[in-house]
């Protein structure tokens, strides 16, 4: 049973990692996608300016914990549904990519206002679950940290596809909840595997550049402050472009996971990379 559960888990990396590596060549492919997280980058920050000026200006968490859990509650609502419209942009056309398809940045768009009323409800749901959790995870008793901090887990893996069905499906957001909950017991390994190696490459890759940067901008500060000032700048703005293309990638992660869930076989654009063994059954 032992040796029967190391193979199973094996095979789990191996899928997961070359659905990584097809979802990184799709990106290659079209790097079109990529401008859907940046454009979400870019609506987040104006939304988190939108409300950190105010709340500074107007001492919001001076005013009583009910006043703070509002404020914080239409943060996180305008958050969420800031990334989860674009996201759905990107898993649509993703799709269609996966499909053999050559997507445009309107078929995106456009698939992402047709569930718009899906979308926001799904953002009410997930800042709910997000101001809960906040209060868990910011509570004294470290044993009810622990918990915020396992419950988040579990949340991130159970949603990973609501995304694809909200956007696959004409479904509103508590049956994409349930839908996407029902998928992770298929695909409970690549789910978990896949979103844990792409953190860690990315976070490995981050701190990288980070101690380069940080280095490099010490030894530039001895000649030219300028200088360090510029290189910091750029390490920033790589730091930025990871970003970007770690959501991107997660992104087609998603789509190409929701596929494989669904039908249990490689898509046409993952076909041509001959990597139908990363869909084979299980």
């Amino acid at each position: 049973m032992g040796d029967f559960g190391e193979i199973a888990m094996f095979e789990k990396f191996s899928r997961s990692w070359e659905l990584v590596k097809a979802s990184a060549a799709v990106l290659r492919s079209d790097k079109e996608l990529m401008v859907f997280p940046i454009v979400s980058a870019i609506a987040t920050l104006v939304v988190l300016a939108t409300f950190l000026v105010p709340a500074i200006g107007w001492r919001v968490f001076s005013h009583g914990f009910a006043s703070s859990v509002i404020w914080v509650f239409l943060f996180y609502f305008c958050q969420y549904t800031v990334i989860i419209f674009f996201n759905s942009a990107l898993v649509a056309a993703a799709m269609i990519r996966l499909e053999g398809g050559d997507p445009t940045l309107a078929d995106g768009f456009n698939a992402a206002k047709a569930r718009l009323p899906a979308i926001l409800g799904y953002a009410a749901i997930a800042a709910t679950v997000g101001v809960l959790l906040k209060r868990m995870k910011d509570d004294d008793n470290v044993l009810m940290r622990l918990v915020g901090g396992g419950l988040g887990a579990a949340w991130t893996l159970a949603t990973f596809l609501v995304v694809p069905v909200l956007v696959h499906q004409e479904v509103g957001p508590f049956e994409g909840l349930k839908r996407s909950a029902n998928l992770l017991k298929r695909t409970w390994g690549e789910n978990a595997i896949g979103n844990v190696g792409i953190g860690l490459v990315f976070g490995m890759a981050s701190f990288a550049v980070i101690a380069v940067g940080a280095l490099l901008a010490w030894v530039a500060a001895q000649l030219s402050v300028a200088l360090a000032i510029v290189i910091i700048v750029l390490f920033v703005i790589g730091l930025l472009l990871m970003g970007v293309f770690q959501a991107a990638l997660s992104g087609v992660y998603a789509a190409a996971l929701y596929r494989y869930a669904m039908e249990g076989e490689a898509p046409p654009a993952f076909r041509a990379l001959q990597l139908e063994s990363a869909f084979a059954a299980k």
